[in-house]
């Protein structure tokens, strides 16, 4: 949609990246296209698809001017993501991934929220999603954060840190298009898609003076598609990469680094614990190594903030730091420990009694026996 004379400035801009999502798009276009909130434009970004992603992106443009093609060579997300922002004419932007989908009101919702705040951004709960064996659809809602008192509330990151720990997922909001110019807000353009999300959702926190979350789920999060990249274990310094593109955009800006650099340290910590948990056997140890590197010269350089962690937070971190190979020694042997009582406790009250003598030794199984005989009486 152009905003050519007489033209109407859309509300939202809903920029879609597109790569190989042939089988998913009709239902996620269908789903933005039917929007109650009809002054919007749909940025389908084409990054080099090699099935009919791009014909299924044109069939629907023929049908409904709001779409806005962007088909251009593999870049990565990063990359897609910054050409369909770079494109997006609306008040603000909004994100949908081109195997996912949103409810009706999605965008009339957070645009209302918005604009009677004077906000930054907005967010929202969202719902995730599988296909069961029976071919029937699975769902369950997710809160963007345990605290009542964030929603319906005008906050400063600045003011609260605590804000950052609500759920790292930015197509959950829309955001202000002036905000994300202003500021220069950009994705990483890293190649594939891993974790370029990171960046634009730290920037988007430590440059917001007002931000708003609204106590309801539009977005419908898939589960169930084996090409996301949260799906693939051999990406192995994607996270780290995206972490030192974090820390370069800190350095650049003084006032932030001071403000932010204790709360970068502590998501970051987060983030890497979940990509290391990803990760196959081989690569464990590398990844660990260069982690320990990291956090040993954050430490040395004062950049820690113990009292953002938790304690056992705060314990893991010193542990990779003083000795990876144990830490990574642990880490196998606890899933090890886990997936083996499971397993036993299918197999009853001998099987379970084996496990214990295995992985507690014999004086602590009897203890246990004995307790669990207390508890039956």
């Amino acid at each position: 949609m152009s905003e050519g004379k007489g033209a109407v400035r859309p509300a939202v801009s809903i920029v879609i990246p597109c790569y190989n999502v042939e089988a998913y798009l009709p239902e996620v276009l269908d789903s933005v296209l039917g929007q109650t909130l009809e002054n919007i434009e749909a940025i389908c970004v084409n990054d080099g698809s090699t099935d009919g992603t791009l014909d299924v992106i044109k069939s629907y443009a023929a049908r409904d001017s709001r779409i806005v093609i962007i088909d251009k060579p593999n870049g990565g997300y990063g990359h897609s993501m910054n050409k369909g922002m770079d494109m997006a004419t609306g008040e603000y932007i909004g994100i949908v991934e081109s195997d996912d989908y949103i409810l009706p009101t999605m965008y009339e919702k957070l645009y209302a929220a918005a604009e009677e705040n004077n906000v930054d951004f907005v967010r929202s709960d969202f719902t995730k999603f599988k296909t069961g064996a029976n071919g029937e659809r699975v769902f369950w809602e997710e809160k963007l954060t345990p605290h009542s008192e964030y929603y319906n509330t005008v906050m400063n990151p600045a003011d609260n840190l605590d804000v950052f720990n609500m759920q790292m997922l930015n197509w959950t909001g829309i955001y202000r298009t002036d905000f994300i110019r202003e500021h220069n807000i950009r994705h990483h353009e890293s190649p594939g898609a891993s974790y370029q999300d990171n960046g634009f959702w730290f920037q988007t926190f430590c440059w917001a003076k007002r931000i708003y979350a609204v106590p309801e789920a539009f977005y419908c999060y898939r589960q169930d598609n084996a090409a996301s990249s949260i799906n693939q274990n051999n990406k192995v310094f994607c996270m780290p990469d995206e972490y030192a593109w974090i820390r370069d955009f800190l350095a650049a800006h003084p006032a932030l680094e001071q403000r932010f650099i204790g709360v970068f340290h502590y998501k970051k910590m987060h983030n890497l614990n979940f990509a290391f948990s990803l990760l196959a056997p081989e690569f464990q140890m590398p990844f660990l190594e260069r982690y320990a590197a990291e956090y040993r010269e954050a430490s040395a350089k004062g950049e820690l903030d113990e009292s953002l962690f938790w304690p056992e937070e705060w314990t893991a971190v010193n542990k990779i730091m003083a000795d990876p190979q144990a830490y990574c020694a642990e880490y196998n042997f606890q899933i090890e420990k886990q997936a083996a009582y499971n397993k036993a406790q299918s197999g009853g009250s001998l099987a379970l009694f084996r496990f214990h003598a295995k992985y507690d030794g014999l004086a602590e199984t009897l203890k246990i026996v004995a307790r669990r005989l207390g508890e039956d009486r």
